[in-house]
């Protein structure tokens, strides 16, 4: 029943706005309880990342946290909403110049029922405590998201299945980038 309201409300969108991807994520009205069925434990990576919807036009993802905290990154040339949907979230912003280590300039902390916006080439970081859950809708399907390691001044352009984290798996790195330190 759910996936079929999810499908209602997203085939439609071709192409939509900023504000239309919006009302469209608001429009989903979805709760914890419809949720709950695809919820999966993720103890070793920041979350479990469940598509729900995708067309070429738009996807839908459910991240379910562990507690640990995802990388710098991306969303290659997609923009998004995200939807709280249980828990508080910290959302952190950084600036990125040309080939170097992204750097902090503003943190903004997100409760349950609230949504945020992720513009296209933005870099962002998200922490919550395990239990967060959050709905993410973007436009178009993420592709060519690029993930930094601040520790190993390096980022990492990862394939469509992966996270917002370094990947383990070699298949998932498909192009990795030495940065320069951010001068001083």
């Amino acid at each position: 029943m759910f996936e079929h309201h999810i499908s209602n409300c997203l085939l439609p969108l071709t192409k939509p706005s900023i504000e239309g991807l919006r009302q469209a994520l608001l429009k989903l009205n979805a709760t914890y309880d419809e949720l709950a069925p695809y919820i999966q434990s993720s103890s070793e990576k920041p979350y479990y990342r469940k598509l729900l919807f995708q067309s070429k036009h738009v996807e839908l993802l459910l991240m379910n946290w562990s507690g640990l905290d995802c990388a710098p990154h991306d969303h290659g040339n997609s923009y998004g909403w995200i939807q709280v949907i249980a828990g508080n979230v910290s959302n952190q912003l950084f600036r990125v110049q040309s080939n170097e280590l992204p750097e902090l300039f503003v943190e903004k902390y997100y409760k349950q029922g609230k949504t945020f916006f992720a513009p296209k080439k933005s870099v962002h970081r998200m922490e919550g405590n395990k239990g967060l859950l959050t709905l993410h809708l973007y436009a178009p399907p993420i592709s060519g998201m690029k993930v930094y390691d601040l520790k190993k001044c390096a980022a990492c352009v990862v394939s469509d299945d992966c996270g917002a984290w370094w990947p383990e798996d070699q298949k998932q790195r498909l192009k990795v980038i030495q940065l320069n330190e951010a001068p001083e």
